[in-house]
């Protein structure tokens, strides 16, 4: 930009904060400054013109071709997730009057790949991903850590989101570790989660939930155990191959946060998502995917040593990282 357009856009910004703080004690004081600002830019209005300079919560439509090169880039050996993932978010977000708010929920083992698809769908919802200001970002042993206090926690997490969805429609909030929530805790959220039009004034139909858990991961384990003694492809497992079986064996479960939880009962969750068990072949991908992000180049013979420092399971077969791609990261800094 010309030095004299950076000092005039420089000068309207000045302006637009200035408004930001009167307006809270003189609102004649917002009129003012936009009008000037307005003179000053010559064609942007006060709310682009702000939007410059800050994050703002705006409609806009999901990239799906892009969500589907990020899963497909970076996602390995989740056939399932990425094939839910993508269908929902783009169904979701291409229709413009959803009757609820759009509820995943991830389950598997750690390092399957479920706090980096959380990742990757938070960026391309919101492109500060979650850093943005409408990512709302939940762990439970860190917010809510004592069982004594479940009540305190249950109004805190209904004014939480009540508040972000009354300043973005579009919020999305992620919460991790659920198979560490203490139960009843969860069900606080169900009425922001129900076919409601509005409560209180404050419509939740175009938020997003999304819970992540190891809780399942046994149960989709054992499955794509079967499907390989039998010698069918991991990619035959289909979503009806285990999303019943999860939803009960989770709505059972006293340790999955979601034990007999009316989430379930009402049938409030849109998918449960199965994340795999990772096989070799995936960790090495995972290896050589960390190797490009670091800008290294690709030796093959550190991607075999990453991988084979890894333990697996079953004892016998040793098909599955136990450890999913988690500690890639770490390994691969002493090669």
């Amino acid at each position: 930009m010309h030095p004299a357009g950076q000092f005039w856009v420089a000068a309207a910004l000045r302006l637009l904060l200035a408004a930001h703080v009167a307006a809270a004690f003189e609102p004649i004081s917002l009129g003012i400054a936009v009008g000037a600002a307005s003179a000053l830019t010559g064609y942007l209005s006060y709310r682009d013109l702000y939007c410059r300079f800050a994050e703002c919560c705006r409609e806009q439509p999901l990239n799906a071709s892009a969500l589907k090169l990020n899963l497909e880039e970076k996602l390995f050996g989740q056939h399932l997730a990425t094939e839910v993932i993508l269908k929902a978010l783009t169904g979701f977000k291409n229709n413009k009057n959803p009757k609820k708010p759009l509820t995943l929920s991830l389950h598997g083992w750690a390092g399957t790949g479920k706090n980096f698809v959380s990742q990757i769908v938070a960026e391309n919802l919101h492109p500060k991903g979650l850093k943005s200001n409408f990512v709302h970002l939940f762990v439970s042993t860190l917010h809510f850590p004592h069982e004594q206090h479940i009540k305190l926690y249950q109004d805190q997490l209904q004014r939480w989101i009540r508040g972000n969805v009354s300043a973005c429609a579009s919020s999305v909030f992620i919460f991790d570790e659920m198979d560490k929530l203490h139960p009843g805790v969860i069900d606080a959220i169900k009425p922001f989660l129900d076919y409601y039009e509005q409560i209180d004034g404050v419509s939740y139909r175009k938020a997003i939930f999304i819970f992540l858990s190891n809780a399942g991961g046994d149960l989709i384990t054992k499955t794509a155990l079967d499907f390989w003694r039998a010698g069918k492809r991991r990619e035959g497992i289909q979503l009806k191959d285990l999303e019943p079986a999860l939803s009960v064996g989770v709505f059972n479960n006293k340790h999955s946060g979601l034990w007999h939880s009316g989430l379930i009962d009402r049938n409030l969750i849109d998918y449960f998502i199965p994340f795999l068990p990772l096989e070799y072949r995936h960790v090495k991908m995972c290896v050589r995917a960390e190797m490009k992000a670091r800008g290294s180049a690709i030796d093959e013979d550190v991607v075999t040593r990453v991988a084979e420092e890894m333990t697996f399971f079953p004892k016998d077969e040793k098909i599955y990282s136990d450890k999913g791609c988690k500690t890639v990261q770490s390994r691969l800094d002493f090669h």
